[in-house]
């Protein structure tokens, strides 16, 4: 998967030097995940950050072919409570490196519709669990056996023109595959979903 990411980046550079326009994103991401094998186990939405780079290649008037290289924050949070009334949060964060590859829909100047696949590349996963006010543990694992590294997704979404170089988009992104075969108490199998806003800036 490293080649099909190196690929990927390189399709993404190419593209640049073609495009009509290139720019930078980022904003906030609002993650929670798709449980296929356990129902007892509730979870939340939690916040996260997603930045990165953007092309808008041009095919024909209102379609562009849009590549992106982006950092995402996933990952869910559960809240309880303890035998002696304390509350405990555990939340888990998954950074991913994704390639979105996608069409942009522009029916005009000020509104786009964007749509297509991605493929995100697992970098790390964080855990943290809190219990009351007093305590609270992290535990950082860059390579976690029992998650997937690649992950095959969908994105569909909106864009719109707040000026004629920034915008506003809001997104939602689907993960096709399930994050682990096997699942445990502790790890579930799961789909991640991300609800994505975030603020878009052209160069050119």
């Amino acid at each position: 998967m490293k080649k099909v990411l190196i690929f990927a980046i390189g399709v993404l550079f190419a593209g640049a030097a073609e495009a009509q326009t290139f720019g930078i994103k980022g904003g906030v991401n609002f993650s929670n995940i798709i449980k296929t094998n356990d129902r007892n186990f509730e979870t939340e939405f939690k916040p996260g950050l997603n930045a990165g780079l953007f092309v808008d290649i041009p095919v024909v008037k209102g379609l562009a072919f849009s590549p992106e290289l982006m950092f995402s924050q996933k990952g869910y949070k559960t809240i309880g409570t303890s035998l002696l009334g304390t509350a405990n949060e555990y939340s888990v964060t998954t950074n991913f490196i994704e390639i979105p590859i996608l069409a942009k829909i522009s029916p005009s100047e000020k509104f786009s519709i964007y749509a297509g696949p991605q493929v995100s590349f697992l970098a790390s996963t964080k855990e943290k669990f809190t219990r009351g006010d007093a305590t609270y543990q992290t535990t950082i694992r860059n390579e976690n056996e029992n998650l997937k590294k690649s992950l095959v997704g969908g994105v569909i979404g909106l864009g719109v023109g707040l000026t004629d170089q920034l915008s506003l988009q809001g997104r939602y992104a689907l993960d096709f595959q399930k994050n682990n075969e096997n699942g445990s108490s502790e790890t579930p199998i799961y789909k991640n979903q991300v609800i994505q806003t975030s603020l878009a800036y052209r160069f050119k």
